[in-house]
């Protein structure tokens, strides 16, 4: 039985996140001709092309898109097999590559990272804070917090806490517009849409009963923050979470409208890539969120 070729996969995977030959050649120290040579080979033992080739651009073809994927968790998985061996019991070291959501990260989690980051002096943590759903697996992350009902996926996926979602509008808009008594009525409101979620609003009410209502109004954005000013003028109702709300809603400078209709629940997930092999800093990470966003 012919054996893969391993190191032919790890160069094919450099040079599809670099999307460089030069590149991927200059971040493993090998020479541009070694890294070409080693792509043409494993091309050669699949029978297809895996990239597109130009003078001026490289790009992945149909086929060598999902396998530089697979190539990517093969490197992964190699490179936490070598650490744990070099490790052993020692204390976690390394980076750890963490995606937050924008707003909760400000809010929830940078506040809690001088604690984990005292308590692990060898363990640095790049946080990416954006509202977009970032692919963990091709972009090189450890750890994803995602506030959302999950998909079926390969990802690994913790269910940490309920996130309260809140419908709000200002005393102003009320005024003027009046206030609905029924799910159903806010179809004939200006509502303010987040579009990080797709499909529409759904509530069920006190009886059980189900409306499904499609956000239409002044503005539409990716992030929870930018609603806000316009929310806080009167020109719109809103969806939005406590976290991003702050305290508008004990101000009284938003109200909270439709009470007895439940929003669709949404949680706090942690994500990891598939694979159960992961280094000791990242599961001292992920120990750490777990306890302490739980609640």
């Amino acid at each position: 039985m012919r054996l893969p070729d391993l190191e032919a996969w790890a160069i094919f995977a450099e040079v599809a996140e670099h999307r460089s030959f030069s590149a991927a050649a200059e971040a493993i120290g090998l020479s541009k001709a070694t890294v070409s040579k080693a792509v043409s080979r494993l091309e050669a033992q699949l029978g297809q092309s895996l990239f597109h080739r130009t003078s001026r651009r490289l790009a992945l073809t149909e086929a060598g898109r999902p396998l530089a994927d697979h190539a990517a968790r093969l490197l992964a998985e190699a490179r936490t097999a070598e650490e744990m061996a070099r490790h052993g019991a020692s204390a976690p070291m390394g980076r750890v590559r963490l995606a937050v959501p924008m707003t909760f990260g400000v809010v929830n989690v940078a506040p809690l990272l001088p604690d984990f980051l005292a308590a692990n002096p060898g363990i640095d943590i790049e946080l990416h804070l954006s509202d977009a759903r970032v692919d963990i697996v091709a972009e090189g992350f450890d750890i994803a917090l995602r506030i959302a009902d999950l998909p079926d996926s390969s990802l690994r996926a913790r269910r940490l806490c309920s996130i309260q979602v809140h419908l709000v509008a200002a005393p102003s808009y009320l005024q003027r517009a009046g206030r609905p008594t029924h799910a159903g009525q806010l179809g004939e409101h200006r509502l303010l849409g987040y579009t990080n979620v797709a499909g529409p609003w759904r509530f069920k009410g006190p009886d059980g009963a189900e409306v499904s209502v499609r956000a239409d109004g002044p503005l539409a954005a990716n992030s929870g923050d930018a609603l806000m000013p316009t929310l806080l003028a009167g020109l719109g109702i809103a969806r939005l979470p406590g976290f991003i709300l702050g305290d508008t809603l004990e101000s009284g400078a938003v109200v909270e409208i439709l009470p007895d209709w439940r929003p669709s629940p949404t949680a706090l997930h942690l994500l990891t890539p598939p694979s159960t092999l992961r280094p000791a800093r990242v599961e001292a990470l992920i120990a750490f969120l777990t306890e302490r966003l739980k609640d």
